[in-house]
C-alpha cells in the first residue's frame, strides 16, 4: 500500500483524477474552469512535494559541511551557505526540466519570467542559522502561485521528515492527518511564536515588543524558521504566530498551510500580511492578538 503522505490531497473529485490528467489542460473546453484549476493544482502539488523532498535530502546530507563557504547578505548575521545555493539550484533545475514555462522567484536570487500564469516561490533553506549551527529546525519551502494567488504550499523539515502541504480550498495536511489550528480564544492562555530580524536595531525593537507582550500571554517561543512556525500553528502546536520583517518566500507556503488549517492570516490595521507584520491565529484569537500588537507597534 502506498504511503498516504505521497497521495495528492485533492483525490476526491466529481471527475476521477486520472481521467482529468489524461486530458490536456488547454484542451478541456467542455470542463468547468474550476475543474481545470483543480487539475492544475494537483499537478503543482505533486511537483512541489517532489521538489521539497529532493532539496531536503540534499541539505540534510550536506549539513555536516554547512560551515564551509559561508557568506553574508544584508547584515553580518544574515548568512547564506553553499547548501542554500545548491538547494536553490536543484529546485530551479528541476522546475526548468519539468515546467520550463513557469516563472520563478527564489530567496537566493533565482528569478525568471514565465508564460503559464504559474510562479514558484522558493526558500531553499528557511532557518539557515539553525542549519549552520546544527539545530534541527530548518525547512525547504515551496509555494506555487496561479495567476498571482498562492494555490499550493509545501514545507518539508528534513530532520523530522515532516512534510506539510496544502492546496487552496483543500485543507492543510501532515501525512494522512488533516490539520486544524488551535481554537484558543483567550490571549492570556495563548502560546505564541515569533521571530527576530537580522538587523540589530530591528531586533532591539522586536525584543521590546516581545517583552511587553509576554506578560499578556501564556508564553513565547522563538524557533528560527517562519515557514515551520506557521506549520506548527496549523498543527495546533502553538496558538498563534506573529513576526515583522519577513520576506515573501519566508511565508508564501506556510501562510497558505496555516490558512487552510483554519487560521486567519493578516497584517496590522487591516493591511495584508507582509514585511511590516504577519499575524496568524485562529479567528477569535487573531483579533485579540492583533489588537495587542497594534498597541505595541507604532503605525
Amino acid at each position: 500500500m502506498a504511503h498516504q503522505r505521497d497521495v495528492p490531497i485533492r483525490a476526491q473529485r466529481d471527475v476521477p483524477l486520472r481521467a482529468q490528467r489524461d486530458v490536456p489542460l488547454r484542451a478541456q473546453r467542455d470542463v468547468p474552469l474550476r475543474a481545470q484549476r483543480d487539475v492544475l493544482n494537483d499537478e503543482l502539488l505533486d511537483c512541489a512535494v517532489s521538489l521539497a523532498r529532493q532539496a531536503g535530502e540534499l541539505i540534510r546530507r550536506g549539513q555536516p559541511q554547512a560551515g564551509r563557504g559561508v557568506a553574508v547578505k544584508s547584515t553580518p548575521t544574515d548568512v547564506v551557505t553553499e547548501l542554500d545555493l545548491a538547494s536553490e539550484r536543484l529546485l530551479v533545475g528541476e522546475l526548468t526540466r519539468r515546467r520550463p514555462g513557469d516563472a520563478v522567484l527564489g530567496e537566493e536570487g533565482a528569478a525568471r519570467e514565465g508564460t503559464t500564469g504559474v510562479r514558484w516561490v522558493l526558500d531553499p533553506i528557511d532557518g539557515t542559522v539553525n542549519y549552520l549551527y546544527g539545530l534541527p529546525w530548518y525547512a525547504v519551502s515551496v509555494a506555487a502561485e496561479v495567476d498571482g494567488v498562492v494555490d499550493v504550499g509545501v514545507v518539508f523539515c528534513p530532520e523530522t521528515a515532516e512534510l506539510f502541504r496544502a492546496v487552496r480550498g483543500g485543507g492543510a495536511w501532515l501525512g494522512p492527518r488533516r490539520l486544524q489550528c488551535s481554537a484558543e480564544s483567550t490571549l492570556g492562555q495563548a502560546l505564541v511564536s515569533t521571530g527576530f530580524g537580522y538587523d540589530a536595531a530591528r531586533r532591539r525593537e522586536q525584543a521590546a515588543v516581545a517583552a511587553a507582550l509576554l506578560p499578556r500571554i501564556r508564553d513565547l517561543r522563538r524557533l528560527g524558521s517562519a515557514a515551520l512556525d506557521l506549520c506548527q500553528l496549523a498543527a495546533g502546536r502553538v496558538d498563534a504566530h506573529y513576526e515583522r520583517g519577513l520576506s515573501y518566500w519566508d511565508h508564501a507556503a506556510g501562510a497558505l498551510i496555516a490558512a487552510e488549517a483554519g487560521a486567519t492570516v493578516g497584517g496590522l490595521r487591516g493591511a495584508p500580511a507582509g514585511t511590516d507584520c504577519l499575524v496568524a491565529a485562529g479567528p477569535a484569537l487573531f483579533r485579540t492578538l492583533r489588537a495587542a500588537l497594534e498597541e505595541l507597534i507604532p503605525a
